[in-house]
């Protein structure tokens, strides 16, 4: 049985149930339950405050986390990284009212910046020989300059739009960030097998997400330069047709290179072009 810690609440809760879902894995968990087992697969997960994480894996309570990289680098976690997970994707960013008169680094000297994540400003502001007081908040920093706590905030941010509707802007980003599965340095050689098993499910679940099945008829002339267009497999399944001297042809594109991908085959002469979603990749 190996253990998992998620956010009880927050950004990262629904994202981290939903991928654990995505893997094949059922959770036993009623409302407001702090733990819960799988019916399916020997997995405990956790349900803790964000703040909470680091020190149950750094005591071993649990052997994984789901949990942002600006966590790790906020509370300077040397923990392995198994897998980045391409959800909670945002950013950590430094942002002044839109009437600041922001033109460089300097600017920000003698200024007083509200913050949930003070040793990550702290150290960034050294690095840059920046002398700037801090405001450490939990929660809501955005409306720090409005009040008169702070002339700047340090924060997390995904969209803008937060800042936008507080009459703020961005003008430094500090690093990015993005949902990641963490291991202790704790956990057991005897808990390897299952843990590896989990990130072969991940990483079939998140390969799904980030590619498409393509299925297309060309003439059997264009097999050849159609195929080295479609690389993600090994090779595309080749299917005769009903109509002489043509094929049907099944593969597998990347996500990000839709339409690039799609231009270069009708420019190669495929017809009758079908794009579908995938669910799993096992490869």
């Amino acid at each position: 049985m190996i253990k998992i810690a998620i956010q009880k609440s927050g950004r990262l809760n629904e994202g981290s149930l939903d991928l654990l879902k995505n893997c094949g894995v059922n959770l036993n968990n009623g409302k407001d339950q702090l733990k819960a087992l799988s019916t399916n697969f020997p997995i405990e997960v956790f349900f803790l405050r964000n703040s909470d994480i680091p020190n149950y894996l750094r005591d071993g309570i649990v052997d994984l986390a789901i949990i942002g990289e600006n966590l790790l680098i906020e509370k300077d976690l040397k923990l392995p990284i198994l897998e980045k997970l391409d959800f909670a994707k945002c950013r950590v960013s430094i942002a002044v009212p839109r009437e600041f008169k922001y033109k460089k680094i300097s600017d920000l000297n003698g200024i007083k910046i509200a913050t949930s994540y003070p040793n990550t400003i702290k150290s960034f502001l050294e690095k840059k020989n920046i002398n700037a007081s801090l405001h450490i908040i939990n929660g809501s920093v955005e409306i720090a300059p409005n009040i008169g706590l702070a002339d700047a905030i340090c924060d997390l941010v995904s969209s803008g739009s937060t800042l936008f509707k507080n009459n703020l802007k961005e003008i430094i980003k500090i690093n990015s960030s993005e949902a990641v599965l963490v291991k202790s340095l704790t956990a057991s050689k005897s808990k390897v097998d299952i843990i590896n098993k989990l990130r072969f499910r991940i990483r079939s679940v998140l390969k799904a997400k980030k590619s498409r099945y393509i299925l297309l008829n060309a003439p059997n002339s264009k097999i050849k330069s159609i195929s080295k267009i479609l690389p993600v497999l090994k090779s595309p399944t080749v299917l005769p047709l009903a109509k002489d001297g043509w094929s049907s042809l099944h593969s597998v594109i990347n996500a990000d290179k839709f339409w690039e991908v799609i231009d270069r085959l009708k420019e190669e002469g495929a017809e009758d072009i079908l794009v579908c979603p995938i669910e799993k990749m096992v490869l």
